[in-house]
């Protein structure tokens, strides 16, 4: 079993250094397919622990590592590694469950006051150690973990003691939450479980190669017993994940692979005689990645002669023929993913692109509609508004151009930028207007 100081420093870590690696925006990826993927399987999760599906929403890390966590508010963050080594949605799904019942518990609040309440030597010891392992973990370095050890044992032993009884508390809760909420949506907690003992087992190796979810989320062995037994009584235990669903899994792991792996890697997974959806999915990516467009286009038609209503197969398309200069002989392709997955924003912004791209003054009214639409429903996409900055700048339209730019760098947390679009913005739109109320709100952010 890891050692208590061990098991204290990385509680702590989880909670406080999650934030600072977030920070690096790089890290974080948008995808329309698998994140309509990650949202069907927690909507149905939010909606049985009464949080408005609005509210609730998943986060892509690019992580090989399998983690997932709360940070903040109702947003949850999942990384990649949680997707490809998953066996079965079911195990996804699982996770999420448990995350939702951290956020519908309150718990990462209750932890900040936790630590609020400590005294400043009390956390500094533990921030110190907590850090210091987190370090030794990311380089392998076992012997600065054990020096970390050795500068948490300066601390005071009650704030271990406490915040070791509340981590223990919320990860209970958060475990019989997960499970109402999977009874409640009929699906098995198996996956769950699976997991876990499978994360579990790494308590017994050295703490360099634990992955980040043993460490925000410490599995005595006890604990797996207690899970298993209430697990195994579950009216839906032996109930196995849908095959579309096992399919799409399938798919996003292939993507995610093909795109953020080496091509060896998809050579080692998927074997040339591999026929198979995801190993052609991935084929065509690769080829796609390397600059093979026509090789891609091939593979992709497969794909979509297959799976003709799969709107992102269609998506990969466009892009493929897009980004190889393609442009109009994109528009169509995208207009008609659109029409299979028309509440998908970032597609409308992909296809308001491959418009922007052609040069063509008739397609700037267009684009510039397909933006707005997507705008209303994608609050995180920097993206979606400098496209729509070049639409209105193509117009000669300077003010909606400056306030589109100021909408984009506050996305990116470039509050400099975004002040001084802002303020040139309101210089030439109609004083009082809803937009110069925007750009108004935009050049007054304070920053945190």
């Amino acid at each position: 079993r890891c050692p208590i100081l061990v098991r204290a420093a990385v509680l702590l870590a989880a909670w406080l250094l999650p934030g600072q690696a977030l920070a690096q925006k790089r890290n974080i990826i948008r995808d329309a397919e698998i994140e309509a993927l990650l949202r069907e399987y927690a909507l149905p999760l939010f909606r049985a622990a009464s949080i408005p599906a609005n509210a609730g929403e998943v986060v892509i890390v690019s992580s090989s590592k399998i983690n997932a966590f709360v940070s903040s508010g109702q947003r949850i963050y999942v990384h990649t590694g949680l997707i490809t080594e998953a066996d079965t949605p079911n195990e996804v799904i699982g996770v999420l469950a448990h995350e939702i019942g951290h956020i519908a518990g309150g718990h990462h609040a209750r932890s900040r006051d936790e630590i609020a309440r400590a005294s400043i030597g009390q956390v500094a010891s533990m921030i110190a150690g907590a850090a210091a392992i987190a370090g030794g973990v990311a380089t392998g370095n076992s012997d600065v973990s054990k020096a970390a050890v050795g500068l948490m044992r300066g601390g005071q032993g009650a704030f271990q003691r406490n915040f070791l009884r509340y981590a223990r508390e919320q990860e209970s809760a958060a475990d019989q939450a997960a499970l109402r909420y999977l009874e409640a949506t009929g699906q098995s907690a198996k996956g769950l479980l699976r997991l876990f003992e499978r994360l579990s087992d790494q308590m017994l190796v050295a703490v360099r190669n634990i992955d980040p979810y043993v460490m925000s989320h410490p599995l005595p062995r006890e604990r797996i017993n207690l899970l298993a037994d209430s697990v195994s009584r579950g009216r839906y235990y032996n109930t196995p994940d849908a095959p579309e669903l096992v399919l799409r899994h399938q798919l996003a792991q292939a993507k995610i692979l093909a795109y953020l792996g080496r091509p060896s890697t998809i050579q080692r997974r998927y074997g040339a005689g591999d026929t198979g959806l995801p190993a052609t999915y991935a084929r065509a990516i690769t080829y796609f990645r390397g600059g093979d467009i026509d090789r891609a286009i091939v593979e992709i038609d497969r794909l979509i002669a297959a799976l003709p209503a799969y709107p992102y197969f269609h998506e990969i398309k466009g892009q493929a023929l897009l980004e190889s200069g393609r442009a109009r002989q994109a528009i169509p392709i995208l207009e008609h993913a659109i029409k299979l997955a028309p509440n998908a924003p970032l597609i409308r912004i992909l296809l308001a692109q491959a418009m922007i791209s052609t040069n063509d003054p008739a397609l700037i009214d267009r684009a510039i509609t397909q933006l707005l639409r997507a705008m209303q429903h994608e609050g995180r996409s920097s993206a979606g508004y400098r496209f729509l900055a070049i639409a209105y700048g193509r117009k000669g339209d300077t003010g909606r151009a400056e306030l589109a730019s100021a909408r984009e760098y506050a996305i990116r947390g470039d509050l400099s930028q975004a002040r001084a679009f802002a303020k040139r913005a309101k210089e030439k739109l109609p004083r009082g207007g809803t937009e110069w109320q925007v750009a108004d709100d935009i050049e007054n952010i304070k920053r945190k």
